[in-house]
């Protein structure tokens, strides 16, 4: 892989080039010792030559020189700002090197940030022309020639730029397998929720078609049979009509067991205990890597089965993404029970995202036109559609919170939503 073309660092403006000297840790190490070697170079200038007249234009290149390291991140990786820098710089410090060449040891950490900011070859020009002015500035101060003040600074000329080069290949191709790893992961795991929904609805078919089906045409055919010896059998027709009713029956028990089924499995045999169906569900996902606190504060009983659902099946689309792509250390989920609501919190100190409902909107429509769902803004839809409300908090490197809020005035009151408003895709489904 060769280095980063100049198309690669203008489509990566600031710190956010990929390659060896894109983390933020390395640039900045690198400006403190190259401001450091400029302001030793200038004091052991004047220790050497005092503080006249000489030492004021020494001094004020030097402090110039110190601002256009400070400001070196600050510069444009586009059109002529990244030649333009490093042409001053390189030109202000070879003044400085000819008149002290103390200040030749800026050399090294200057040259990687000629790399860092110019394409690979503009960069190896400039540092060529800065190793030549190192040569010219110690042979100056030599009183007889010596063959190591000239192959000491091509040597390390060389070296830095070799090893910059593989370092900055190798940290390209490990930034691609990142990336192709990333991207077969989210294949990886699109397919095995379309797997999971597929195997889902087989297994439903396979009840419905194995129990009601069967229910339903044994009750055409007494039906049917009842009919047809009604005036010649009543006796034996009214039994038909009685064991079709139990059919029925039993055939109306199976339904509701099917649809009690698409409950969220932690519901199941809680009791109805919310708390104990979240903290299984915090469990779950505290198994995968971040720490993830369940904290409950008061009572909450008698929650109606489609919001109990929908704040598990919300609270488990919400860990998965901090699990998955907020890059979280820690997270905490609280479900709160007062008088007049039932609160649920999650809370996460990832690197968060634009909340604005603009943006969330535009990420709604990429995720449909991607199918993958409709993202918060369809989470908030059916939590609305329960009677309650979602609220997101989030800004870029602040973490996340997610609140979902219910009037407790829908506990057992009757005015919730039959659960067939409940159902549809999982949230974990859209909010991905």
């Amino acid at each position: 892989m060769e280095p980063r073309s100049e198309a690669q660092r203008e489509a990566a403006p600031g710190d956010g080039v990929r390659g060896i000297l894109a983390p933020v840790r390395f640039g900045r190490a690198l400006q403190v010792v190259l401001i450091a070697l400029i302001v030793v170079s200038a004091i052991r200038y004047l220790l050497r030559h005092g503080e006249g007249e000489d030492a004021v234009p020494v001094l004020a290149g030097a402090a110039v020189l110190v601002v256009a390291a400070v400001l070196q991140g600050f510069v444009p990786r586009r059109g002529a700002w990244p030649a333009t820098w490093a042409l001053l710089v390189c030109v202000l410090w070879a003044v400085l090197t000819l008149v002290a060449p103390s200040f030749g040891w800026c050399a090294v950490p200057l040259a990687f940030a000629v790399l860092q900011i110019l394409p690979f070859w503009p960069a190896t020009t400039a540092i060529t022309a800065m190793t030549a002015v190192v040569i010219v500035a110690e042979l100056r101060l030599a009183a007889l020639f010596d063959p190591t003040l000239v192959a000491g600074p091509i040597g390390i000329a060389f070296a830095t730029i070799v090893a910059y080069r593989a370092l900055d290949r190798e940290a390209l191709a490990r930034q691609q397998l990142l990336d192709e790893l990333t991207a077969t992961q989210a294949d990886l795991s699109a397919a095995q929720h379309r797997a999971g929904a597929l195997a889902e609805r087989a297994r439903l078919s396979r009840e419905i078609h194995d129990s009601v089906g069967q229910d339903l045409s044994s009750i055409n055919l007494l039906l049917q049979a009842s009919e047809q010896g009604w005036e010649r059998r009543p006796d034996a027709a009214r039994e038909q009509v009685r064991a079709a009713a139990g059919t029925a029956r039993s055939a109306l028990d199976e339904v509701r067991r099917v649809v009690r089924d698409l409950a969220p499995g932690e519901l199941e045999g809680a009791a109805g205990s919310l708390p104990a169906a979240l903290a299984r569900v915090v469990a779950e996902a505290a198994g995968r890597g971040v720490d993830v606190q369940f904290r409950s504060h008061g009572t909450a009983t008698e929650v109606p089965l489609p919001v109990a659902s929908a704040i598990i099946r919300t609270t488990r689309g919400a860990l998965a993404n901090v699990v998955e792509h907020a890059r979280a250390t820690r997270a905490v989920v609280s479900l709160t029970a007062q008088p007049d609501e039932l609160r649920l919190d999650i809370r996460d100190d990832g690197v968060g995202f634009d909340a604005r409902p603009s943006a969330m909107t535009a990420r709604a429509a990429q995720r449909r036109a991607a199918g993958r769902g409709q993202g918060i803004p369809g989470m908030a839809e059916r939590i609305a559609q329960l009677g309650g409300a979602l609220q997101v908090e989030s800004a870029p490197g602040e973490g996340t919170t997610l609140s979902l809020v219910f009037p407790r005035a829908l506990d057992g009151s009757g005015s919730v939503p039959s659960a067939e408003h409940g159902t549809g895709p999982d949230p974990q489904e859209e909010s991905r």
